[in-house]
């Protein structure tokens, strides 16, 4: 047998026995660790159950102890309660008897109060039998019924009333006419001193100067076919007198005259002076005047600070240039009636926009009521509501004459800054006649007046003072009577600014000393 052989079967004898020895001794080693871990194990099982045992017995005291406690809280609560409850019942048992004897004192007193009552009824009967014998005893007396003596009564106390309310009118109109006056005067002399616009009065006839006589002549032309020309293209009448060096254009429509004027002014410039030449210039007079137009509606928009505006009323408003009105310039007319009232708004605290815009588009009528029918109030409402203008500016162009009642304090402050305007010294002019007959009608409204003796006007019609007849008016009335006087004036006649009324009464004695 081989020797490695041998070595190997040695090897597996002894991993045998080795295997089986070791089998052994871990049977052994473990009997003996499974006996002491069930040892341990039944060990901490009796400590937990005497633990569990002790914890048990602590928290049955604990739960006993808890018990006893709040079975004493209980009682004592329970104690507290009833006594308030007896407590409450024995103020419940007081208020009923309160109230017992209250309802028998109310039952009293009813009684009482009916016993009253009949015994007023019987006094009241006595009494209204009483005044009905007094009454037919004072009316036989008298000999005036009870509704005439009544009517007597209340005309004397309505006589005394009137007193009493002419002296309380006179007061409060005193004073509110001092304080009014005093702030009006304040916030028209701030805006006043803050546009100072010069006035410039103008004519319906432009004078066009010659170089020389001779060019009368010519401007004739053949047979006049030169001025037939003219007159046919511009509408406006040429005047050649004798005046030298001159030649006078009249016309309504002030565009017209200035078209004119140009146009005559280029051609005596030019010197060739024939209807083709005529027709030429018209032309480009009229390009030019239409140019001045829109330049002058955009720098009267631009100094009002008014933005936004239509370019057809811009246009409109240029067209017031060569507008007049009693000799006024309308449309600086417009420009301070937009100003001030803008001014007067910022220092009242309404909107100085809307004032602005109403103020400039207040007279736009004016520019074309040469080709519309009606007044220049209500084309210029028109215009306005043609292109889309706010109702406020609308109220403001159709009540600054007082054809409309004005509905903002815009309004109100566009016809006080038009009337203030026009109003200025030398800003209008009217011709004698007109200003006569307004001194006349003036006169005739105030003589018109029951009680009144003479009238005078003064002050340029911007006064009338009112003498009355003593022995029909009495002092007392005259404010009263001045009043009236005033409120006709403004229904019947037409004026710009205001009128101060001045009622006088006076009372002479004339005796000789023999």
């Amino acid at each position: 047998m081989p020797a490695y052989l041998i070595s190997v079967i040695i090897g597996i004898v002894f991993l045998i026995v080795g295997i089986l020895v070791g089998y052994i001794l871990r049977k052994s080693v473990g009997e003996k660790a499974i006996g002491s871990a069930e040892q341990q194990a039944k060990n901490i099982v009796l400590d937990a159950q005497n633990t569990v045992e002790n914890l048990k017995k602590e928290k049955v005291l604990e739960a006993k102890e808890e018990i006893q406690k709040l079975r004493q809280d209980y009682e004592n609560e329970f104690r507290i309660r009833r006594n308030e409850v007896q407590r409450a019942e024995r103020r419940i048992l007081q208020k009923e008897e309160n109230i017992d004897r209250k309802l028998d004192n109310i039952e009293k007193r009813e009684n009482n109060l009916t016993k009253r009552e009949h015994s007023m009824d019987e006094k009241h009967r006595e009494i209204d039998s009483f005044i009905a014998k007094q009454m037919a005893e004072l009316e036989r007396i008298s000999g005036y019924t009870k509704e005439e003596a009544k009517e007597i009564l209340l005309k004397d106390v309505e006589t005394d009333i009137r007193k009493d309310a002419s002296a309380l009118i006179t007061k409060i109109e005193s004073e509110a006419r001092e304080e009014g006056d005093k702030k009006a005067r304040e916030i028209i002399t701030t805006a006043i001193q803050r546009y100072a616009a010069d006035q410039v009065t103008e004519t319906t006839v432009s004078v066009v100067s010659l170089p020389n006589d001779d060019m009368k002549g010519r401007i004739i032309g053949r047979e006049g076919r030169n001025i037939r020309a003219i007159e046919t293209l511009t509408g406006v009448d040429l005047i050649i007198d004798d005046t030298p060096e001159a030649v006078i254009l009249s016309g309504f429509d002030p565009v017209r005259r200035e078209i004119a004027r140009i146009a005559l002014e280029k051609l005596i410039v030019d010197g060739r002076i024939h209807p083709a030449r005529i027709e030429e210039m018209v032309q480009k007079a009229t390009k030019e005047v239409n140019e001045i137009i829109k330049s002058e509606g955009e720098r009267a928009c631009f100094e009002c600070g008014v933005h936004n505006l239509h370019p057809e009323l811009v246009k409109l408003l240029g067209r017031l240039k060569y507008r007049t009105s009693y000799g006024q310039n309308v449309l600086q007319h417009s420009i301070e009636v937009s100003t001030l009232a803008g001014m007067m708004a910022d220092e009242l605290g309404l909107d100085p926009k809307v004032a602005r815009r109403g103020g400039l588009l207040h007279d736009i009528g004016k520019s074309i009521d040469h080709e519309v029918e009606g007044t220049h109030v209500e084309i210029g409402v028109s215009i306005c509501k043609k292109y889309k203008e706010s109702w406020k500016v609308i109220n403001a162009v159709e009540s600054h004459h007082g054809d409309v009642e004005a509905t903002t304090l815009e309004s109100m402050l566009v016809g006080a800054a038009d009337a203030l305007s026009a109003a200025r010294p030398g800003a209008r002019r009217e011709t004698l006649e007109t200003y006569i007959k307004r001194l006349e009608n003036l006169e005739n409204i105030a003589n018109t007046t029951k009680g009144v003796d003479k009238s005078y006007a003064i002050q340029a019609g911007r006064e009338i003072r009112v003498a009355v007849k003593p022995n029909q008016v009495k002092d007392d009335e005259v404010p009263m009577l001045a009043r009236e006087i005033a409120k006709k004036i403004e229904a019947e006649l037409e004026y710009p600014g205001q009128i101060k009324v001045n009622v006088v009464r006076e009372t002479k004695a004339t005796e000789f000393a023999k």
